[in-house]
C-alpha cells in the first residue's frame, strides 16, 4: 500500500473510532467520511513500470527448431537445449497421461513445433514420445 494511502486509511479510521460525525447526524449513526486524494505526500515509493513496447524478435534471433524425431527422448531433450530451446513440455504420445520419468526408456514420435520451424527463444516445444515397450 503506498504511504499516502495508509495514512488516509488512518486517518478515515481515527474519525470513525472518535465518533465524529457531520453536523445533523443523529447520535448512534454510522458516520460517513469521504476522503479525497490531493497530490502526494512525498515521494512515490512505488513509482508506475514503464513498459517497453514488445518488438517482434529479428531473424538473426530466431532459432531453427532441430528435428528429434526417432531419437532417445533424452537425446532429443539435450538436442533441443543445445539449439537454445529450453522450455520443453513432454507428453505421453500413447494418450495414457504418463510422466515421462526415466527419459531414456522413452522415444520421440512428435514434435511441435516442427522441425525445421523458426521460433524465437522462450517458445515452447512440445515432445511427444512412447515408451520403447508400447
Amino acid at each position: 500500500m503506498r504511504r499516502r494511502d495508509t495514512i488516509t486509511a488512518c486517518l478515515a479510521a481515527a474519525l470513525l473510532t472518535a465518533g465524529c460525525a457531520a453536523p445533523g447526524t443523529p447520535p448512534g449513526a454510522p458516520a460517513t467520511v469521504t476522503v479525497t486524494a490531493s497530490g502526494p505526500a512525498g515521494p512515490d515509493p512505488d513509482p508506475p513500470v514503464e513498459s517497453t513496447p514488445e518488438r517482434a524478435p529479428s531473424t538473426a534471433e530466431l532459432i531453427t527448431v532441430p528435428d528429434v524425431a526417432g531419437m532417445n527422448h533424452q537425446k532429443a531433450q539435450d538436442t533441443m537445449q543445445a539449439a537454445g530451446l529450453f522450455n520443453l513440455r513432454e507428453v505421453d504420445g500413447t494418450g495414457q497421461g504418463r510422466m515421462l520419468v526415466w527419459d531414456r526408456n522413452w522415444v520421440q514420435v512428435g514434435q511441435d513445433p516442427p522441425a525445421g520451424t523458426r521460433v524465437p527463444p522462450g517458445t515452447v516445444v512440445t515432445l511427444t514420445a512412447v515408451k520403447y515397450t508400447d
